[in-house]
């Protein structure tokens, strides 16, 4: 049966990156503007009077007059496992995960408990506004298999893997290089493209992976070349010296993965503060993706990410946006958005408010690929969206009051004020799914 549904709003969606084209040529706005639904897909895109023409009079329509409506936000680097770890004192790197994270993690053996995190870790996203995430799941098909569950039930566009992991941890989160081969690529035949559901290759990063190991994702990528890879690259520097330590032939840290066939555009790298020249020319040249993740890098101490170092003419890499939960403090990319401003203030750089936003729809779409389907508002992609207030709180209703129809300075209010209460509906493949 055919379902339609309508949502009315001032609608945003982005064309192409600021920082390319410019602020004006990168998106389109419609004051009073509809975004019509069927079937999950978005049918039509304009202006209310032209597209509720075309509708059956008895459609139903949302109408968020005075709010914004946008496509799904998109977080490329979360572990839904980390859920409660996060707020956890004291510690950089290396001491945090084994103090916290890996005790947390080995509980996700648990089919039960693990379908429980996961049905918390969903509901917190689209509360949100998050309607794709990248998530990292535990070494524990368990753990992979009550995530995919509870997405696939609720038709949710998502990324997600089983961690690698066979040394640097305890033997509870510990696999072999042939478990981890042989687990990984069980659960990938069994969920990459099940409905909504995509598979990441998810080694945890190189200092939890013997060779052996490496090598068999490495295998997985290139036997798999539709999946994606995961992993974590030069976040911290003790990380570092120990990836120097475990893999003395290596260049840097990079050259790691690049041994076993680990870069590419399918390939996302969490945090990427401290590289060389080479590892970001090395990353440029094979499209792939370092992901900024500011909060943990902040909460963690691991360093400042330089955009526009990354952002080199010469030798662009890719660059993508994430809350990396549970080192990361908020499962919103409003705030992450927040503290990205910060950490390029501190580097003397910038982040304006439409470039953010970019950045966490359409520019995170692209990083994964998946821009053909997700990540603007256009007629045939999923309907995935989000609505957003910009007076959702006291002090930001009293802020917006000396903001005189600029659109760009409303999306800085709703960047740096904004968080989970500025989401006002959250809709996944046409469905409303969170409403304030």
């Amino acid at each position: 049966m055919t379902t339609i549904r309508a949502v009315r709003g001032r609608v945003l969606t982005f064309l192409d990156d600021p920082a390319l084209v410019g602020p004006k040529a990168s998106h389109r706005y419609l004051a009073d503007g509809v975004v019509a639904i069927r079937d999950g897909r978005i049918a039509a895109v304009g202006s209310a009077d032209e597209v509720l023409a075309t509708l059956p009079a008895d459609t139903p329509v949302d109408h968020h007059p005075d709010h914004l409506v946008l496509p799904g936000l998109i977080d490329t680097h979360i572990h839904y496992p980390q859920s409660r770890v996060i707020a956890s004192y004291g510690a950089q790197l290396l001491e945090w995960l084994q103090k916290y994270t890996f005790v947390e993690e080995q509980k996700l053996k648990d089919p039960a408990h693990a379908a429980a995190v996961a049905t918390f870790f969903l509901d917190e996203l689209f509360r949100n506004g998050t309607t794709t995430a990248v998530v990292y799941c535990t070494v524990h098909p368990e753990s992979v298999e009550a995530f995919f569950a509870e997405s696939h039930r609720r038709n949710a566009r998502m990324i997600a893997g089983k961690v690698m992991m066979d040394r640097g941890a305890p033997a509870g989160l510990l696999d072999t290089a042939e478990r981890g081969y042989r687990e990984s690529k069980e659960l990938l035949q069994r969920w990459h493209g099940i409905g909504r559901q995509l598979y990441a290759i998810t080694p945890r990063f190189a200092i939890t992976s013997t060779e052996a190991q490496l090598e068999a994702a490495g295998a997985l990528v290139r036997e798999h070349s539709d999946a994606w890879l995961q992993t974590h690259l030069s976040e911290n520097l003790a990380e570092i010296a120990l990836a120097k330590e475990l893999f003395p032939w290596a260049r840097s840290y990079t050259d790691i993965y690049d041994r076993y066939g680990l870069l590419g555009p399918r390939s996302l790298f969490g945090h990427c503060i401290h590289l060389g020249e080479d590892e970001l020319a090395r990353l440029s040249a094979t499209g792939s993706v370092a992901v900024f993740c500011p909060t943990s890098n902040l909460f963690i101490g691991s360093g400042l990410f330089d955009m526009a170092k990354l952002r080199d003419a010469a030798r662009p890499v890719r660059v993508s946006l994430a809350t990396d939960v549970g080192g990361g403090t908020s499962y919103s990319m409003l705030r992450t958005a927040a503290e990205a401003y910060k950490v390029l203030q501190l580097r003397r750089q910038n982040l304006p408010a439409l470039d953010a936003f970019y950045l966490m729809t359409l520019g995170n779409a692209r990083a994964l690929g998946l821009d053909d389907r997700i990540g603007a508002l256009r007629p045939g992609h999923e309907a995935d969206l989000v609505v957003l207030d910009a007076r959702a709180t006291p002090a930001m209703a009293h802020r917006m009051e000396s903001v005189r129809g600029d659109l760009a300075e409303e999306l800085f209010v709703l960047m740096t004020l904004g968080d989970d209460r500025a989401v006002r509906a959250t809709y996944v493949a046409g469905e409303k799914v969170h409403a304030a």
